[in-house]
This record gives C-alpha cells, sequence and structure tokens, in this order.
C-alpha cells in the first residue's frame, strides 16, 4: 500500500510540510507564536518549560524539543530563543542542522528585543514556506509510516469497539513493515502481564513491568495510590469500573503484532514495528512525546468525546458511541459504533480506519487540524529551580 508524501534530504518522509517555529523556553513563546500566526504554511509548540529546570527534566525537555523538530512532518525549522534559557537555542539549532533540514536561529536578546526577534524569524519563515510550497509530494510505501495511538475520554465502546479498530489498522501497518506506538503507562496497570507477554525478548518483557513498577512507585513517593485515582470521574460514568478494565480495553489499541521494544519518553524508534512508549496518562503530554519519536500521524479514541489535537502531527478521532458522535460531529473523524450495534465487524471497521489514515497521509485535513486545534505540552518528571 502506498501513500503520498514529502521526502526529507535525509530520506525521512513526512505527511505534512510545516515550517515550525520553535520556541526554545517560556520566554520566547510570544515570538514564535506571532511568528507562526503570520505567516501561512507555519505552525507553533508552545513550550512552557525550557529554563530552570534540571538534571533528567531539563534534558527532557532539551530531547524533546530537538526530536519534535526532526518529525519528517516538519520541512524546515526557526528557532526562537530568548537567549539565555536552559535549553540553549545554539545547541537547538546545531543538532537540528546536523540531520540536513533546513534551519534558521533568532533570540529575542541578540536580535533587537520583541519586535526585533518577530521581524528576523518572520522574514526566515517566509522564505522557508514559499520553498516548502514548490515541493511536490511523492510515492511514499506505508512501511515508511509511523503511527501514534491515543486514548482519551475512555468508555464501555472504548474497549469493545474503538481500540480493537486502531489495533486493526495498526496490525496491517506493522505486519507491511511500518511502525506504529502505544503510550500511556498508566493505562498498562493491571494489564502490564499481557502487554508484557507479547514482547518479542525477555529484555524487552521485562522492561515493560518496570515501566509500570516505576510509574507506581513515583506516585507513591509522593503519598498517592495511583490505583485509587483510576477510572477517572468520566471513566466511571461512561460505564468503566475498574483500572484493570480500562487497561484491558486500552491495550487493544495496540492489536496483536509482537512488540520490538520500549521507548522512553520522546525516543526516535531505531527500528520498525511496534513499539511501547513511556509517557503519562495525560493526552497532550503523551501525543506530544509521539510526535516527539517521529509519529506521523495519531489514532485517538475518545468514548465521551475530546477536541485535542497536535501542533505537529495530524489527530484521527474515532469513537464507538453514537450517542458521542452525533454531539460532537465537527470533532469526531470517524464513528465505528456499527460495531456495538451489530452492523459491522471490528476488521471491517479497521479497514475503514486504514483507508482514513492513507487519506490524512495523502494530505486530508482532520477536523482537529481545520478547527486549529495544535495542542503540545512536554512532559515534566521534577520541580521547577
Amino acid at each position: 500500500m502506498k501513500f503520498m508524501g514529502y521526502r526529507r534530504p535525509n530520506g525521512q518522509v513526512g505527511i505534512r510540510n510545516h515550517v515550525l517555529i520553535l520556541a526554545t523556553s517560556v520566554c520566547s513563546n510570544l515570538v514564535a507564536r506571532e511568528i507562526a500566526e503570520k505567516v501561512q504554511g507555519c505552525t507553533h509548540i508552545n513550550n512552557t518549560f525550557g529554563c530552570c529546570q534540571i538534571g533528567s527534566d531539563a534534558r527532557l525537555t532539551t530531547k524533546t524539543v530537538i526530536n519534535t523538530a526532526l518529525n519528517g512532518n516538519i520541512g524546515a525549522v526557526v528557532v526562537v530563543g530568548l537567549g539565555c534559557e536552559g535549553t540553549e537555542p545554539t545547541h537547538v539549532y546545531d543538532e537540528i542542522k546536523k540531520t540536513g533540514k533546513p534551519v534558521e536561529m533568532v533570540t529575542i536578546q541578540g536580535d533587537g528585543g520583541t519586535l526585533g526577534a518577530f521581524a528576523k524569524g518572520a522574514e526566515y519563515a517566509r522564505v522557508f514556506a514559499q520553498e516548502l510550497s514548490q515541493q511536490v509530494r511523492e510515492e511514499c510505501d506505508i512501511s515508511e509510516l509511523i503511527l501514534g495511538m491515543e486514548c482519551g475520554g475512555s468508555d464501555t465502546t472504548s474497549g469493545l469497539a474503538s481500540n480493537p479498530t486502531v489495533g486493526e489498522a495498526s496490525d496491517f501497518i506493522v505486519n507491511n513493515g511500518g511502525t506504529s506506538m502505544l503510550s500511556e503507562t498508566t493505562e498498562f496497570i493491571g494489564a502490564e502481564h499481557v502487554v508484557a507477554g507479547r514482547a518479542v525478548t525477555e529484555e524487552g518483557s521485562e522492561a515493560i513491568l518496570e515501566l509500570v513498577r516505576s510509574c507506581e512507585a513515583r506516585a507513591i513517593a509522593l503519598g498517592e495510590d495511583i490505583r485509587g485515582g483510576q477510572p477517572t470521574p468520566g471513566n466511571i460514568e461512561g460505564g468503566l469500573t475498574t483500572i484493570e478494565e480500562k487497561s484491558l480495553g486500552c491495550i487493544h489499541k495496540s492489536g496483536h503484532a509482537p512488540i520490538t521494544g520500549v521507548l522512553q519518553y520522546a525516543d526516535i524508534p531505531e527500528a520498525k514495528g511496534l513499539f511501547i512508549m513511556d509517557s503519562p496518562g495525560q493526552d497532550v503530554e503523551s501525543m506530544t512525546g509521539m510526535a516527539a519519536g517521529g509519529a506521523h500521524l495519531m489514532a485517538f479514541t475518545t468514548g465521551r468525546g475530546s477536541p485535542t489535537g497536535n501542533a505537529i502531527s495530524p489527530v484521527i478521532k474515532i469513537t464507538g458511541n453514537k450517542t458521542t458522535y452525533n454531539k460532537m460531529p465537527g470533532n469526531i473523524d470517524l464513528d465505528v459504533s456499527p460495531i456495538m450495534d451489530g452492523d459491522s465487524s471490528i476488521k471491517d471497521m479497521g479497514e475503514v480506519l486504514l483507508k482514513e489514515i492513507i487519506a490524512v497521509a495523502n494530505g486530508k485535513p482532520t477536523k482537529s487540524e481545520t478547527l486549529g486545534h495544535k495542542e503540545f505540552c512536554i512532559y515534566k518528571t521534577a520541580p521547577t529551580f
């Protein structure tokens, strides 16, 4: 199966051709946003961190910022920094430049303050946008596609219909040489033994179990039992009764393919196949990690409804709840409730979703894209100092 994508200088593929206006810290968000809003063809990230972080937390922010820029959907980058932040603009610029991706840099301190940095950055963005507009899509194999998988606002239809539908599409992509990512470590709790049993190596199996152990240990260290906070009130109202029930439904998104390996948050996979990414259960933070990991697009299941999008990767919303689809038709891309009604099979709906994935890869905008949803938030592992 083929799709039409943008070929990058390093051989990478993208399904969008954004100029990324990349804020390296909270101090440069305004300038980055103003440039992206002024110049057509640009997107930006809302980076609320980038300074006064320590140790692994600081390194995680820097890694996520850089790897976001390396996503295949990004054709060129304008790095926008303050000039003295912890996530150093020059370091970010240098790492992006190594890949051959077009990149320029401005700093507010070094380029005349807010207005000077805006003017210089906007001109860089304009040139990049014009150049990218001339690039023509070319045929790419599905083996080059990377799918991120997410769920939010789950209900009983999620585990019964929409999540298994995503699993069918994921299996097809992986079985044809592509890559998919399952995130949200908190939503393996109670089902981690099932997930671990699908790892291709003993080391991978143990790594999955350790993700869950570490996740629970962090919560207990803060005086909280994470099992007491799940399911959420919305999940309970939607018919889910225990965290185990929620998790057993969640993992259906991964289908039946063997698990190739485990990724830390925002890591880029070095092989093909199905991967587990260690991330929180918070939708925006989880999708931010997968976009940094290279996901071209996301399949997002929701029983109760969610408008969330992503600044880098298109998000396809799927629900198995007919009432939710009827309430939020402007947000939900695919209604798989015929599974619940007995009018369609999971396999058939998986094929419908796969067709939608290819259409989006070919350029069809998702509903979250048309509405301008560009949510972005980096996972934080330590207090700010």
